[in-house]
């Protein structure tokens, strides 16, 4: 009922009811009005999301096709090749999506790899060459080669490290800063649209099981 037939039981009561009790009344009036069609809609949507998740389910992808085009033809254990192929087709996306970054950036592989390895010691972003190197499994003269190329594009400067003038150190320009993180950005577009038609609860539920899986893997 509206605020009119509030007052209205407010009046018929001798206008004992005071100002409170009168909100209250209309409060409990509103919450009588809204309380159908908020549970229509609820009720709606949760069958809207069912019908969803059970079309997704039914929905064959190219792994479902593999499984049934093998069946029959060599013996395997199906649940296995599922996950199995699922996880490796993902691992193919993402790397796709990794080449799309250094694409809209303009980056060659290896410059981003570089940059990377820079930019994870946080600001001012440097690192021993020598050090850079050994992460990037570089041979020196293959690591003097790589620096003289990003260093000619403004992405990276070389600097003598001022306790020990032998060393050369190696640091992200701001040009290289930026680049990298907007091949970044570009990464995290392609990630999130992967795991877009996940909840949190299936996100973090898949995480752990993945966690599982690549635990046991490491730890044998």
């Amino acid at each position: 009922m509206g605020r009119e037939a509030a007052e209205g039981r407010a009046r018929s009561a001798g206008g004992r009811a005071t100002g409170a009790e009168a909100a209250t009344e209309r409060a409990e009036d509103a919450a009588e009005s809204t309380g159908g069609n908020s549970a229509e809609s609820t009720g709606g949507n949760s069958g809207e999301n069912s019908a969803a998740e059970s079309a997704e389910e039914s929905a064959e992808d190219s792994v479902d096709r593999h499984i049934a085009r093998w069946t029959g033809k060599v013996p395997f254990d199906v649940p296995t090749e599922a996950v199995i192929t699922r996880i490796q087709l993902l691992a193919k996306h993402v790397s796709h999506g990794k080449e799309r970054a250094l694409a809209e950036t303009g980056l060659q592989a290896f410059e981003f790899e570089t940059m990377h390895r820079l930019a994870s010691r946080g600001a001012p972003w440097r690192a021993p060459s020598a050090e850079l190197a050994a992460e990037l499994l570089l041979s020196p003269a293959g690591m003097t080669g790589r620096l003289d190329t990003l260093e000619k594009s403004g992405l990276v400067r070389r600097l003598r490290a001022a306790a020990d003038r032998r060393r050369v150190d190696v640091e992200l320009t701001e040009e290289g800063h930026r680049r990298w993180l907007d091949a970044m950005r570009w990464r995290g577009v392609a990630e999130h649209e992967m795991i877009e038609p996940l909840d949190d609860g299936e996100r973090a539920a898949l995480a752990a099981l993945l966690k599982r899986m690549l635990l046991a893997v490491e730890t044998r």
